[in-house]
């Protein structure tokens, strides 16, 4: 299926939105506080807060540069704000009031008429009327000073080149200066109705696109789209394509409720474990769900953010080290046999199912990536003290579990996975509490990478239990992107099997997660996430979801619909059935631009890295019986709609151009320990100028492969599209080589095959074009 990594907008469907639209304001805040943002109308919305200390204080954004949406959905980015009028009703409680010191202040952020870097600071009250919670409120740019009082302390700011706006909101009691805690969480709320904009740029550009449904659905995670409103990222995933399931990641620092603990703010210390901002924005983005028709899947994991986490609720080492992640700040991992930390995490996923049953969406619960943690120097992550309680009291010791083990250690981590499997039996069992009367579907995801790593053999006993086995969850869900986006085919490959052996959840029981994409630099990483998607789509799943949201809008990542082609294939596995004469024609080409300067200099610029082969096969025809066959096979690819095999008769062995094949012909890759599919190629020059041609279309037989020179019998299969797969990836190091016989992809280049009689009969052969199949990069 083709995909496209968008990065504007050129020519696409646009609307009009009204500038400040609702829907499009974020929030900023400082950790441990929490705020959120929610379109209430058209024209309003609302933030909540929850303070914890005397200096936090939540923004409320609006960003001339739309740095959230997809690119193809994106509003244009207008700094210019010159003869525009911003008005709203403010209304707000628990929070200061609009008249006093450090009360509600629009921080206006870019550049002065010279261009200088500028930040001014307007206050909201001078441009008020009515109460300091209740009032009419009208900001016209190009009139707007910043200073607490004017006209004496007027700063006048300039309107031609504003990044972003921000209206602080700060609790009763701030002190920018002063690390204490507030006496107890402080909540507070504000509105804005009646928003409106007017004069200059009042309507902007905005994306319009509607994907149509590419038979994917999508995940998210409140930790990074908890800024936005539920509305607008609910219309990137419809107008980007994705439908039917939403998997929303609750995440691991954001929504729960925190308490002062001498200095420290952690959960579990409240009767509610959600904080109120959390809870107004999942009950808007639960009601937006069922409003969409989507059927939202509530995740929640066994990860807190580690400075949240209550020290005892922590998995730990056998040095007694507490399980941390790589995410910058640490988030760690709750201990399975703690009944304090499973009791927390049970009343979470309570409080969410009763939140989906208020907005009448179907209840779906996923308990996500439950483990044991495990660092990658071996040490995994059993030894708290309720976990040693459990485990015998004195458990074995496991320093490393990539060196062999003992049959003690080995049962030590059979009984750690019982425990883990008891523990997400409870909690989907207090989520089904929770939903009782209705039903709710109850579902795990499991990361392969991780939990059947090669290097850690026996992990799975501890990460993987027998206790998760059909039918304990209404279905499976299992990630591989780590060796997806690796090329770690063998593993990947291996772990299917393993998990549907262990598990027995047959593959309509079963979901694929597929990405994701760390960070912009790893966008190359696309194009082996929508090859996974194609690939379980032969394994029949259930469904498959990208996996996620932030980096799909991000890369403006786009999977293009199935266009709901003919069952017939597109090619057809046949060779040209007549052999070419001497006066065949192999054509290659390339394409190039060439730019000539007025001064005769030229540029130029390689558009393909690998040449067309186009073909005159005409004059292979020799006979009328001859002519008979090509009449039948012309027909029976109904023209150029299928393609079929033809053998190269200048060009068609890796030994040269048609030599007999040996080993050790041509370089495929060199081994590095996880990548275990190769792609045929066959090289032509020398490196580092060398051009690289795919072979999709070898003749399996005349397959010989070599690692380190040395030919393999074994090891290793060919797969469709000339891949070479090891069951055992090469090592890091060694050198794959290949050779190979092989046939090049074509097709009829025209609807039409004009043929003469008499011009035959007279000797003339007839022009038949072949054109080659471009079918890998």
């Amino acid at each position: 299926m083709a995909f496209w990594l968008a990065d504007t907008r050129e020519g696409q469907d646009s609307d009009w939105i009204q500038r400040f639209d609702p829907r499009f304001w974020t929030v900023n805040f400082p950790r441990p506080m929490m705020a959120s943002v929610v379109s209430t109308a058209p024209d309003a919305l609302r933030v909540d807060t929850a303070f914890l200390r005397k200096a936090d204080l939540a923004g409320l954004i609006w960003e001339s540069e739309d740095t959230f949406d997809h690119p193809l959905l994106a509003y244009e980015t207008i700094r210019d704000y010159a003869g525009a009028t911003l008005s709203f009703r403010w209304r707000s409680s628990g929070v200061i009031a609009l008249d006093e010191v450090n009360g509600p202040t629009l921080t206006i952020e870019g550049r002065d008429a010279q261009g200088a870097s500028r930040t001014w600071y307007v206050r909201l009250w001078n441009y008020a009327e009515g109460t300091p919670e209740d009032a009419q409120i009208v900001l016209p740019f190009s009139g707007l000073s910043g200073g607490f009082a004017l006209p004496g302390d007027a700063d006048p700011s300039w309107p031609g080149d504003i990044d972003r706006l921000f209206i602080s909101i700060a609790p009763p009691g701030y002190d920018a200066d002063s690390s204490e805690a507030l006496p107890a969480e402080a909540e507070g709320w504000v509105e804005l109705t009646a928003i409106r904009c007017e004069g200059a740029h009042a309507m902007l550009e905005s994306g319009d696109v509607m994907i149509a449904p590419t038979g994917l659905a999508i995940a998210t995670g409140f930790d990074d789209e908890g800024v936005q409103a539920p509305a607008r990222l609910l219309r990137n995933i419809r107008q980007l394509g994705y439908r039917g399931s939403v998997v929303h990641y609750v995440g691991m620092s954001h929504y729960f409720r925190l308490a002062d603990a001498d200095g420290a703010f952690l959960a579990g210390g409240a009767s509610d474990p959600l904080n109120t901002p959390t809870r107004a924005w999942h009950s808007a983005f639960f009601a937006e769900c069922a409003r969409l028709g989507f059927s939202p899947i509530t995740s929640v994991s066994y990860e807190l953010l580690a400075q949240h986490c209550p020290a005892d609720w922590m998995q730990r080492d056998l040095a007694g080290a507490p399980a941390l992640t790589g995410w910058d700040p640490p988030s760690s991992l709750l201990s399975p046999a703690n009944g304090q930390a499973m009791a927390w995490l049970q009343s979470v996923a309570a409080a969410f199912v009763d939140l989906m049953r208020q907005a009448s969406v179907p209840l779906r619960f996923q308990v996500g990536e439950p483990w044991w943690w495990t660092y990658s120097d071996g040490r995994i992550c059993l030894y708290d003290d309720a976990a040693k309680a459990l485990l015998g009291g004195d458990p074995p010791e496991i320093a490393d579990l990539r060196e062999p083990l003992e049959l003690k250690q080995v049962a030590l981590l059979d009984a750690a996975g019982a425990l883990l499997a008891q523990s997400s039996a409870a909690l989907v069992a207090a989520a089904r509490a929770a939903a009782a009367p209705d039903p709710l579907e109850a579902l795990l995801l499991v990361f392969t990478p991780t939990i059947l790593d090669p290097a850690t053999p026996e992990a799975y006993r501890a990460n993987l239990p027998t206790g998760w086995a059909a039918p304990a969850f209404d279905r499976l869900q299992v990630e591989d992107y780590d060796w997806l986006t690796a090329g770690a085919d063998a593993p990947r490959r291996a772990a299917y099997l393993l998990v549907n052996d262990r598990l027995g959840y047959p593959p309509h029981e079963q979901d694929y997660f597929t990405g994701f994409v760390l960070n912009a630099r790893g966008r190359d990483q696309w194009r082996a996430i929508d090859d996974g998607i194609d690939e379980a789509r032969t394994r029949n799943p259930y469904e498959i979801f990208a996996w996620a949201l932030p980096q799909v809008a991000r890369d403006g990542y786009v999977r293009l619909p199935d266009a709901g082609e003919p069952d017939m294939q597109a090619f057809d596995d046949v060779t040209y059935p007549l052999a070419l004469g001497r006066d065949a024609s192999v054509s290659p080409e390339f394409s190039t631009t060439v730019a000539v300067t007025s001064s005769g200099f030229e540029r130029r610029n390689a558009l393909w890295s690998d040449a067309r082969l186009r073909f005159d096969v005409g004059p292979g025809v020799r006979s009328e019986a001859e002519m008979g066959v090509l009449i039948a096979f012309f027909r029976a690819r109904r023209g150029p709609a299928r393609g079929f095999r033809l053998r190269d008769p200048t060009d068609f062995s890796s030994n040269g151009m048609t030599g007999v094949p040996i080993a050790t012909d041509q370089l495929q890759g060199i081994g590095d320990g996880t990548r275990s599919a190769f792609a045929l190629v066959k090289r032509y020059g020398t490196e580092p100028d060398a051009q690289v041609r795919r072979i999709t279309r070898p003749e399996p037989a005349s397959i010989l492969v070599s690692i380190d020179d040395i030919t393999q019998a074994g090891g290793w299969s060919l797969e469709s599209g000339g891949i070479l797969s090891f069951s055992t990836p090469p090592a890091q190091g060694v050198i794959v080589r290949a050779g190979f016989l092989f046939d090049v992809p074509v097709r009829f280049a025209e609807d039409r095959l004009d043929i003469s009689g008499a011009a035959f009969a007279a000797g003339e052969a007839p022009s038949v074009s072949l054109v080659e199949i471009r079918e890998a990069a």
